[in-house]
């Protein structure tokens, strides 16, 4: 199980046995949990993070609010207050974030960058900027592929079909996908199926049909 919980835009779901128990925010599910279930449920409980399937691991002993207050603060934030630095906001044009680094090029190719309009660095973040956008939807499907990976090893993995499961999902194959795991659990199927989601870019072809 991971360690870290980075709560910041993520949600989460837990899980009883087969069945879904809760889900939202993390401070929401604990809470959730906490009234709903007794301790000894609760020692069975598994929560996920639906941005990567994998189980996270959770402190639930002990009083709802003592349990929140164990949660790690979001990654990047710190608690509001007079003391923190991070709070206090400084004169001046804001820190543009641009990290400097060496790149080798052939003296054509500088040549060529130095006459873009703007020079060498703007060229050069363009080209990064239209490149990252070009693989981005790729990004998004192993991203998916991962995620519902993750939790159907962890949740799935004796169910019927699931290396068939597995294999459509890896091929794209939506129709085959929904085939396999329709007999599952309907909260696993549920689940599996909102993690897979990004993995089966639409078929332009069939929605182009009359």
């Amino acid at each position: 199980m991971s360690t870290g919980i980075e709560q910041k835009h993520s949600c989460y779901t837990a899980f009883l046995g087969v069945e879904i128990v809760a889900s939202g925010s993390l401070q929401h599910v604990v809470t959730a949990v906490k009234s709903k279930l007794s301790d000894r449920e609760l020692a069975g409980l598994l929560i996920f993070n639906d941005s990567t399937g994998k189980p996270i691991d959770v402190d639930l002993r002990g009083e709802t609010g003592e349990v929140l207050a164990g949660l790690e603060a979001p990654v990047g934030e710190s608690p509001a207050g007079e003391g923190n630095p991070q709070t206090v906001r400084r004169a001046g044009r804001p820190k543009l974030g641009v990290v400097s680094g060496e790149v080798t090029l052939l003296p054509r190719q500088w040549e060529w960058l130095k006459a873009q309009p703007g020079g060498a660095s703007v060229t050069l973040r363009k080209l990064v900027d239209e490149a990252r956008r070009a693989g981005e939807p790729q990004s998004v499907i192993r991203k998916s592929q991962e995620a519902a990976y993750s939790f159907m090893t962890a949740m799935a993995g004796d169910f019927s079909h699931y290396e068939e499961a597995l294999r459509a999902l890896y091929a794209g194959d939506s129709e085959r996908f929904d085939q396999y795991t329709q007999d599952w659990a309907p909260d696993i199927r549920s689940q599996v199926k909102k993690l897979a989601i990004g993995a089966f870019p639409k078929d332009e072809s069939k929605e182009n049909r009359p």
